[in-house]
């Protein structure tokens, strides 16, 4: 039995707002218990942190109407009956095709999206203002099998020295999972495919003073024991998990901020919906400030240009991406028939 609509007051730039609620009490995380009206009040409680990092730009909501046990599925463009409150902005995806994006401004759009099931944010790494150039370099730290959270931290710390090396000051939060996420504040001065040469090129420069340990191979029968540099994130409408965005995963762990003086203490299992608002209260947020200093791409570029000149060429983009100049074949290497295709 569905139980009764709630309303919610959120207090925001504008006064307050009264945001409906229906079926409140439905269990989202059936583990924890978890419930809809919980995870509003949770948006609620970390307002500021969450918009600093996930509003005023291009953002894909990942709803599970059924909770985090059933099938999810993205909204990207404002649906009808989205309250005024909701804004939008023309993007242009890889296609060439362009189509408005959801874009938050205030919180009680983030509750609004919880009353439709909404668990995971996706922001890209542009602000609407200047959705084509990215305000952020972003590395995902994915560990593979026979790797942890442990060898990503390891893996991280290194990370930091090669981009401070490149003039770029690094910010560090749990995925809300096994992994991590490095995001540098940049300069708006490139384009997607710019700020993913420059993430290539970071990658390349850490795999080489690790090669036992991290990797940029993009098909998996060839990452071995290493965390993986998805490389692949930085293009045009690829996103990770919002900073204070909730996780699909049973224990309700969330994408959480911290300090690089804390880092090798972190359990990110700790961080969930119901703990996040605790430590906010508690440490405040790691993250305060991240954009007041952009850094500019031009060192990674050079180091890019430099492998470029080596022999060492484009890697692979995503499936879904129109073919790419330069990039080699989309095979499996092991079933690739060295008569169709060139060395590389």
């Amino acid at each position: 039995m569905a139980s009764p609509r709630i309303t919610l007051t959120v207090p925001g730039p504008h006064g307050d707002r009264e945001v409906g609620i229906s079926n409140p009490d439905r269990v989202l995380w059936p583990e924890q218990g978890i419930t809809k009206r919980e995870l509003a009040e949770y948006f609620i409680a970390v307002a500021e942190p969450f918009l600093a990092a996930n509003g005023g730009r291009p953002v894909s909501l990942e709803r599970f109407p059924d909770g985090v046990d059933g099938e999810s599925f993205f909204s990207k463009n404002p649906p009808k009956g989205a309250p005024d409150y909701v804004e939008a902005v023309t993007v242009t995806y890889n296609s060439g095709r362009k189509h408005p994006q959801l874009v938050l401004t205030e919180i009680a759009s983030a509750v609004w999206a919880a009353q439709m099931n909404t668990v995971v944010f996706h922001p890209w790494a542009s602000l609407a203002a200047d959705p084509d150039n990215p305000v952020e370099l972003r590395i995902d730290l994915d560990p593979q099998p026979g790797t942890g959270f442990a060898e990503a931290v390891t893996a991280a710390h290194a990370l930091r020295e090669v981009l401070r090396e490149a003039q770029l000051e690094p910010w560090i939060k749990t995925s809300g999972n096994r992994g991590l996420h490095v995001f540098c504040p940049i300069e708006p001065t490139h384009e997607f495919l710019d700020v993913r040469h420059a993430v290539i090129a970071a990658s390349r420069e850490l795999e080489r003073r690790m090669p036992d340990r991290v990797t940029t191979a993009w098909w998996k029968e060839e990452r071995g024991e290493r965390i993986f540099l998805d490389f692949n994130q930085a293009n045009r409408d690829r996103t990770m998990a919002g900073a204070y965005s909730p996780r699909q995963l049973p224990s309700a762990t969330v994408s959480t901020p911290v300090s690089w003086d804390e880092l090798d203490a972190v359990d990110p299992a700790a961080f969930t919906v119901r703990t996040v608002p605790e430590r906010l209260a508690a440490v405040g947020d790691p993250w305060a400030g991240l954009l007041d200093r952009p850094g500019r791409i031009d060192t990674l570029l050079e180091w890019w240009q430099r492998d470029l000149d080596d022999g060492l060429g484009e890697l692979p983009f995503p499936p879904d991406f129109p073919k790419m100049p330069g990039e080699p074949p989309r095979v499996q290497p092991s079933r690739r028939n060295p008569d169709n295709w060139p060395k590389e």
